[in-house]
């Protein structure tokens, strides 16, 4: 009989066969290449974070981002450097922010003239305040000052509107930048008293208040933090403030109100990153943000200089802006004012 057809003949092929075909199948699965591991996010903050102020340092926008750095350093885990981008009011700075990469490590100290008023003000605005940023927290805001030089004659806004009548050339006013709420001031001022002003923009607060306390312009508008250590040395005469009521830090300085002129505003500052933040990113600076803010010493200091504390998270803080936005359109359409 042949070897083919015996059980044990077949048993001897069965058992050669056997181990070749164990052998392809496993130098097969050799040659599969490895499952990828999983891929996780990588931690935030990753490196240091970069805070532009989007004007020159002195003056509020620049104390804010100051004072709220260090604590966010602490909360992050990661030095936070300020960066000053002057320019454009306030545009210039903010548009680099909005072309940065949406991983949290750049961050805007967003305002009222880069957010709020910049939309209206601007023709060729490069940057759209909602749809290219996303907004965290609003941190703080504050009424204005109308400061003087202390040689200037002028202790009462009726003293400025009678001073720039008698002047053929009327009154410089100098503000940190076109679009900023120091602007719009001026302008409303001017409407409101027919005083003849001329607004004198600066790319900051910081160089105007150096040139008022010069002599170089005798009076400008400004945010009352950063005027208020200038205040209380007397480097400057404060004239008015447009808050509705007296300030409890400055309860000698008279409102506009008071002294007849019916105008109450304010300035806001805010953290905002560029749109496209991951969620886990913008939840993490909104936690880290409501932390600083909490903190009892940092209020007290925001309250010495006249600042308030916002208390608006990412979805409240992009409300706010938006509502700006609209506040603000109808006041820059009546003054006439517009930059290209």
């Amino acid at each position: 009989m042949p070897c083919d057809t015996q059980p044990t003949c077949l048993g001897r092929r069965m058992s050669g066969i056997l181990p070749r075909r164990a052998l392809l199948v496993g130098s097969a699965a050799l040659a599969l290449p490895l499952a990828a591991p999983a891929q996780t996010a990588p931690a935030f903050p990753g490196q240091p974070i970069r805070l532009v102020v989007p004007f020159a340092p002195g003056g509020t926008t620049d104390l804010v981002a100051r004072l709220l750095s260090q604590g966010l350093q602490d909360q992050l885990g990661q030095p936070v450097i300020i960066e000053n981008r002057a320019g454009a009011g306030a545009t210039v700075g903010s548009l680099a922010v909005a072309q940065a990469a949406p991983d949290g490590h750049t961050l805007l100290m967003s305002n009222i003239a880069s957010q709020g008023v910049a939309p209206s003000l601007y023709r060729s605005l490069r940057y759209d305040a909602l749809r290219d940023f996303t907004h965290i927290a609003l941190v703080v805001d504050n009424p204005l000052a109308f400061l003087a030089n202390p040689r200037f004659p002028a202790t009462t806004l009726a003293d400025v509107v009678r001073l720039s009548r008698e002047d053929a050339r009327g009154i410089d006013i100098a503000s940190s930048g076109s679009g900023s709420t120091n602007h719009l001031l001026i302008l409303q001022f001017g409407q409101a008293t027919g005083a003849h002003v001329n607004h004198v923009p600066y790319r900051g607060a910081g160089p105007a208040m150096t040139d008022t306390i010069a002599g170089v312009v005798p009076m400008m508008s400004d945010s009352l933090p950063s005027a208020a250590a200038h205040i209380r040395a007397g480097s400057v005469r404060p004239l008015a403030l447009s808050a509705g009521t007296r300030h409890p830090a400055f309860p000698a300085v008279p409102t506009f109100r008071e002294q007849g002129v019916d105008l109450v505003s304010t300035s806001w500052f805010g953290l905002s990153g560029p749109a496209g933040l991951p969620p886990a990113v913008t939840e993490r600076l909104g936690r880290a943000a409501a932390a600083v803010l909490a903190d009892p010493a940092l209020r007290a200091r925001f309250a010495e200089i006249g600042g308030t504390v916002g208390a608006l998270g990412p979805d409240g803080y992009t409300e706010f802006v938006r509502a700006e936005i609209a506040r603000w359109a109808p006041v820059v359409q009546a003054s006439g004012a517009q930059v290209d």
